[in-house]
């Protein structure tokens, strides 16, 4: 059995910080295949706390996959923010447009949906090009036909139906129905800070999976994560929520491998 935790919308600087302890310590007792963070790791894109986020992501023990969130991006430093958009994410964490991750039955394929700058007001909302499914699906190609095959990014690629806000993500309804058609099994994200997990309705063999919140910024369910175990035959999601002094199963779904 293959066992992940995903988490997601930490946002040092408005961190749950007994949550996120209680986290960290459950994530460090655990056997895990992979822990995926899908974006937005500090508040403002502040350099302290992208040194927090750094520091707290080392501290975990075994393979990590991160991508950022639109969060990640300098919200104050302006110019840049449009030159260099992911300058400070990188330093501290590690490559923003692509990361990967492959095991025993596994391949796991990170992308970025967050953009610094873009021809709409809200540039908090998302972005996949075509040519970013391109390359996600030539990597899958090259993955073992037995392999778990799931996709992470910042903002869901359809909207998740009665969120508390939208991704908006230009190039999201194609590129999910390509995802789907290519035979991925989960596309994991996180933005609206709420669990949730929702067959592609045009292709129910491939689910989106949010992660709610490790910050104080709530929105309607306790703070917590995601625990994903998959089998040949099923994937089961878990996720934890946070009780005020433990975490606890708050919600749970399973579903058929593809």
């Amino acid at each position: 059995m293959i066992r992940i935790a995903h988490l997601s919308d930490i946002h040092f600087g408005d961190e749950n910080v007994p949550a996120l302890a209680a986290a960290t310590a459950w994530l460090n007792s655990q056997s895990l295949d992979l822990i995926i963070v899908s974006g937005d790791l500090t508040r403002f894109g502040e350099r302290g706390e992208f040194t927090a986020a750094r520091d707290w992501i080392e501290s975990l023990r075994g393979p990590r996959l991160v991508v950022p969130g639109n969060h990640d991006t300098p919200y104050f430093a302006w110019l840049e923010r449009l030159v260099s958009p992911f300058g400070r994410y990188e330093r501290a964490i590690g490559p923003a447009e692509v990361s990967t991750w492959t095991g025993p039955r596994l391949a796991v394929y990170g992308l970025n949906t967050a953009r610094g700058v873009q021809p709409r007001a809200n540039w908090s909302k998302g972005q996949i090009s075509p040519r970013q499914v391109d390359a996600a699906l030539a990597w899958f190609a090259q993955a073992p036909a037995d392999a778990a095959r799931l996709l992470v990014c910042h903002h869901p690629l359809t909207e998740m139906l009665g969120g508390p806000m939208t991704g908006k993500v230009w190039g999201g309804h194609h590129a999910a129905e390509r995802l789907a058609a290519a035979g991925i099994d989960l596309v994991l994200s996180g933005h609206v800070h709420v669990p949730f997990v929702l067959p592609y309705v045009f292709n129910e063999r491939c689910a989106a999976v949010g992660a709610g919140t490790l910050s104080t910024r709530e929105r309607g369910c306790p703070a917590g994560f995601n625990v994903i175990e998959i089998t040949a035959d099923e994937v089961r999601i878990v996720a934890q929520g946070w009780s005020g002094s433990a975490f606890t199963p708050w919600r749970s779904w399973g579903r058929p491998r593809t």
